[in-house]
């Protein structure tokens, strides 16, 4: 075989390349000296059965083997552990040098849903979410970030898989291997654009960029609150790109795309779920034209406040829809293995099965 290099964004810095990072240029130029359908082989391996190179035995055993010594998975599962009756799974994986990530799949009637992680730890320092409050160490590569889909979608067959880029990290901090990766997903695992969404807590230049992708992905900002006092103190990244910038951003967004951002927006009891918290999201939800996501605040340990009671997120609902917005209330999963929204941050290295139930403080 002839050498090659990897696409954009491949590797680790460890040395190791997943089989998902190089683009079909790559392969190709590897496998210069093989019949020319070897390559339509190994890539029916990689994207539709999941499989590498090393473990397609329908590649003769010499091929499989310097193929391994140049590619190999990067994911080592350490723990997968399960919640909901089965309906919901997350995996601790290793990386090559010594990082550690998490992602979790959640089974619906109709669909199945990935989340997916795109950095080791985060940047951003929101204090109510796990993976802000451990720090940020460092992005992922395309591989990494494929691999998390590739497992997925084994752990799915037959069954329409959507892809959302909230696991650990924030992903436009990402944002070249994010692409490269949106576009395999799309076009390599053929799952279609829109059942992809990317979560952002407000990157206002790579969102404008985003918009200009020609993507017809999903795109939902973690907003929390919708002034600029109590943001800035929830989502430090505010005092850099505020509250107008933000819905300028969503606007453009819409406009280039011809999709709506979903507002997320986490309920944290006496913080952000007042009435006059409603009407201010209210005011931005419409400006921007977007679609509201309440999310129950789950526990974790270093943020001392507790998630809004579910009488009042009720009451917060019927207040944003008699404003004319369109609003949703997040179904959490996997509370109790800390797989749900912002418990994610890959500190658990024994499998010792489901965990007790958190008490709320009292």
């Amino acid at each position: 075989m002839t050498a090659g290099t990897t696409g954009t964004g491949a590797g680790t810095g460890t040395g190791t390349e997943s089989p998902w990072t190089p683009d079909k240029a790559w392969y190709r130029e590897v496998l210069a000296d093989q019949p020319g359908y070897r390559l339509d082989q190994i890539w029916h391996g990689l994207y539709r059965l999941g499989v590498p190179p090393s473990e397609q035995t329908n590649l003769p055993k010499h091929l499989r083997a310097e193929l391994a010594e140049r590619v190999a998975p990067v994911l080592s599962p350490v723990v997968e552990r399960s919640a909901d009756d089965g309906r919901t799974a997350k995996w601790l994986w290793a990386l090559p040098d010594g990082e550690r990530i998490e992602s979790v799949l959640m089974h619906y009637r109709d669909r199945s849903t990935v989340c997916v992680s795109s950095q080791a730890g985060c940047a951003m320092g929101c204090g109510f979410c796990a993976t802000g409050q451990a720090g940020y160490r460092r992005n992922l590569s395309v591989g990494e970030i494929l691999e998390q889909v590739v497992a997925a979608r084994r752990a799915t067959p037959g069954g329409r898989l959507n892809v959302v880029f909230m696991g650990m990290g924030e992903p436009l901090a990402n944002y070249d291997r994010l692409i490269e990766s949106l576009h395999r997903i799309i076009a390599d695992l053929e799952i279609g654009a829109r059942h992809v969404t990317v979560s952002t807590v407000g990157l206002v230049p790579q969102m404008l960029r985003l918009a200009d992708e020609g993507l017809q992905i999903g795109l939902a900002l973690s907003l929390h609150a919708a002034r600029d006092d109590l943001r800035t103190e929830l989502v430090p990244i505010n005092r850099r790109h505020p509250i107008d910038e933000l819905v300028a951003a969503c606007q453009l967004f819409r406009e280039r795309t011809g999709r709506r951002v979903s507002l997320e927006w986490a309920m944290i009891d006496g913080t952000n779920d007042a009435d006059r918290d409603a009407d201010e999201l209210a005011v931005v939800a419409l400006a921007a034209r977007a679609h509201v996501n309440l999310i129950p605040l789950n526990p974790t340990p270093g943020w001392p406040t507790v998630g809004t009671p579910q009488d009042r997120i009720g009451a917060f609902v019927d207040r944003l829809r008699d404003r004319g917005v369109r609003v949703t209330v997040r179904d959490n999963r996997g509370t109790d293995i800390d797989a749900a929204c912002g418990q994610l941050a890959a500190a658990t290295t024994v499998d010792l099965g489901p965990k007790p139930a958190r008490r709320d403080p009292s």
